[in-house]
Formats: C-alpha cells, sequence, structure tokens
C-alpha cells in the first residue's frame, strides 16, 4: 500500500516556481543569471499600505478573524466592485482567502465532481487545469493561437461546451500572454453563455488595473448583468498593488458558492492574515494614484522587450494589452542545432538552452498549453531587459541549421 494519496497524481509541481527555485539555485552559486521567469512586480508596496500593517499591529489586530475575511475588508470589497465594475455585491456574496489561487481552489473544489468539465483556453496560467484534476473534473483545452490575438472565439466557446461543462474560466489580462478581451469580444463571449444556462463562469480579472495604451478592461458581469448569478469574480491585491506575499485574493459571486467556500476554508487554512487583510483593505480604499506611473514603466518596459526580441530572427513577439508577461513564439528555432551538437527540439529545450548558454531564466510555452512559445515577465529594470534582449539575441545567433542527414 502507497503512504501517499492516490490525488496527488493528479497534479504536478507549478512550472514557473520550479525555474523560479532554478534560478535562483544557480544565483546562490554564484551565475549570473537574469531572472525573467517569475510574474511578480518589482516595485514595492506602497508605503500608506505598509503603515497600515504597522498601525493594525500596534492596534492589537494580531488574533484570528471571521475565516473568509473582515467586515472592514469585505466591505472594501463590495465597495471596489461597485466602484471599478458596476457590480453590486452585498458582504455574504464575498469570500476572501490566502491569495487568488486560494479562492479559485476552493470554488473548483467546492464545485467539481468527477466527470464535470471545465473549459479553459490555452494559454492557460498554469495552475487551472492541476486545481480542476485534483477537484475531479475534467479540464477541456481550447487552443488559442497566436494569430487569434491568443484569446478564445465564440464559435470555440459554444463548441467546448456539453452537457458535462460546469465552468469556463476566463483569465484576462492574461498570464502568460498579457492578451486582453475587449468589450465586443467579451459581449461576444457572455451572449454564448447566455445560451448555456447549466454552465457557470469563472473570471480571473488579478490584472485588471495593468493595461495599456488606453485599453478599456472589462469584466464579464460588467458586460451581461444576467450572469451574475452564475459568475465567480476572481481578483486580488497582489499584482495591482505588488503585494504577492501579503496573500490576500478575494472574488464575488453566488452566496451558495460563498458559503460552501467559506466551509471548505474552515476546515483547511481558515483566515487570511489579519495583519494582511487590514493592509488590503487600506490598498482598496486608497488612492491608488501611484499606478499611473508604475504603468508607464510596464509600457516602456513592454516596448522595449517587444521591440529588442522581434529583432531577433527566428522569433516573433506579438505587443499584449496587459499584465507584465510577453509571450513570443520560437518556431523558428525549432531544429536548430547549438554549437555542442545538441538539438533543439521543443520550447522547453530552447529556454534550457537560454538559461544554460547565456543566464536568461523565462518559462517555456509548454507548461501553459501552447507551444513553441515561451514566456518573459518584463516586471523588471530597463537595464535588465536590455540585457536579456542582448543575451538572447546572442543565443540564437550562435544557433545553427541542422546538417541533412
Amino acid at each position: 500500500m502507497s503512504f501517499l494519496a492516490s490525488r496527488l497524481s493528479r497534479i504536478k509541481p507549478s512550472p514557473t516556481l520550479a525555474v523560479a527555485a532554478k534560478a535562483k539555485a544557480l544565483k546562490a552559486a554564484g551565475k549570473d543569471i537574469l531572472d525573467l521567469g517569475l510574474g511578480e512586480p518589482d516595485f514595492d508596496t506602497p508605503d500608506f499600505i505598509k503603515d497600515a500593517a504597522a498601525a493594525a499591529m500596534k492596534a492589537g489586530q494580531t488574533k484570528y478573524t471571521v475565516v473568509d475575511g473582515t467586515p472592514e475588508l469585505k466591505k472594501a470589497i463590495v465597495a471596489k466592485f461597485k466602484r471599478e465594475n458596476g457590480i453590486d455585491y452585498t458582504p455574504e456574496q464575498i469570500s476572501v482567502g490566502n491569495g487568488g489561487k486560494q479562492v479559485l481552489f476552493n470554488a473548483l473544489l467546492a464545485t467539481c465532481n468527477p466527470g464535470d468539465e471545465v473549459v479553459i483556453p490555452a494559454p492557460y496560467w498554469v495552475s487551472y487545469p492541476d486545481m480542476v484534476q485534483f477537484a475531479e473534473g475534467t479540464p477541456v483545452i481550447v487552443q488559442c493561437s497566436q494569430e487569434s490575438g491568443f484569446k478564445i472565439t465564440a464559435a470555440q466557446l459554444d463548441k467546448a461546451i456539453t452537457p458535462k461543462t460546469k465552468w469556463v474560466i476566463l483569465n484576462s489580462p492574461s498570464n502568460p500572454t498579457g492578451a486582453a478581451y475587449t468589450e465586443a469580444e467579451m459581449k461576444a463571449l457572455t451572449d454564448v453563455l447566455m445560451m448555456h444556462p447549466h454552465v457557470y463562469l469563472m473570471t480571473d480579472d488579478i490584472y485588471e488595473h495593468l493595461v495599456y495604451d488606453g485599453f478599456k478592461f472589462v469584466t464579464p458581469v460588467g458586460v451581461e448583468p444576467q450572469l451574475f448569478d452564475r459568475t465567480l469574480t476572481v481578483n486580488g491585491v497582489s499584482k495591482a498593488y505588488s503585494m504577492t506575499g501579503w496573500r490576500i485574493g478575494y472574488a464575488g459571486g453566488p452566496k451558495v458558492l460563498i458559503d460552501a467556500m467559506r466551509l471548505l476554508q474552515s476546515q483547511s487554512t481558515s483566515n487570511p492574515s489579519s495583519i494582511s487583510q487590514a493592509a488590503a483593505t487600506a490598498a482598496l480604499n486608497g488612492d491608488a494614484g501611484f499606478l499611473n506611473e508604475w504603468r508607464k514603466a510596464y509600457t516602456r518596459r513592454r516596448d522595449l522587450i517587444v521591440s529588442g526580441l522581434n529583432k531577433v530572427p527566428g522569433l516573433s513577439c506579438p505587443k499584449p494589452e496587459g499584465a507584465f508577461y510577453v509571450y513570443p513564439s520560437c518556431a523558428g528555432m525549432i531544429g536548430m542545432e547549438t554549437t555542442d551538437g545538441k538539438v533543439i527540439s521543443s520550447d522547453e529545450d530552447f529556454v534550457t538552452y537560454l538559461l544554460e548558454s547565456e543566464g536568461v531564466s523565462s518559462v517555456h510555452g509548454s507548461a501553459f498549453g501552447l507551444s513553441p512559445h515561451f514566456r518573459i515577465s518584463y516586471a523588471t529594470s530597463d537595464a535588465v531587459l536590455e540585457d536579456a534582449c542582448a543575451r538572447i539575441a546572442r543565443a540564437c545567433g550562435n544557433l545553427r541549421k541542422r546538417a541533412a542527414a
């Protein structure tokens, strides 16, 4: 009899965290590594948020709280959804977890039965399929090519839905591509969902505030209010407020689902950190003007990396609408050979080659469900990105066409 539970066979380690761990290990060993693998803002958490955390500690707010969020934080979340998205939730329709990942995990574990299908457009955030499989559901992956802007179409969505479909997961702006749905594109998708009343929608809006060039962010319920009772709108403070380590995510949704998620959380982690909740309350209630400067920096960095990569023969990098990732194609590198005779046969081979030859750490596209691509995070300095472009160009220039057999 195996000591470990069989359910563990349904999941695998996060590829992005594995890449980050490898990059850190190489750095610790003295290697010159440019780590462009982890999706984390390089800006510090704004001071007014840190001050709120310090004040909460000083005031003795260091005890257990309500399982799924303090009344103060839920009130701030309700106000945020109304102010920014035009959605009217009550505090009873709000769930707060230890990061957006736990909120998504709770929802899937609370609702999926064996055989239930979950439609996931690819490229996808690496954790979606594993969460579905752990919950005994079946991921239904829909390939969304670079030519389609890495976005699922209404026709693709309609074709993917079956009587077994429980959820559709949308992520806009997207990790890993930065692609975001326009209002018209989102309306086309919500029109399809209106034709399938048995299907629920999970929308991951964590990159909501990181959009560029005047792009207008939309969330599905804001576009189609009739989906209110069938949608879990997930968000958090990690990306927009650079609070990844504070671990606060939240969602608004049907009360029956929120109650189920609370029950599950009560027997797993219980409440998120009381101090982090106080900080998140300050973040959501505070002045987000700092984001204007952050967006300017991200826009400049995005344009720098897109321009640099598109100058490299064999690479093709579209310009994303949001988030802080690019997802270039490395199709032109597949089949090439290194100077020591190794053949680049996949995007995983390619990113391994970049890391070993030039010290550039990125994530292979197969981890996100669409090859041959690779993901680079541009949440780092201009100097690092310029260096990375030069190293990638040099690495690609050193590859040669494979000799005929």
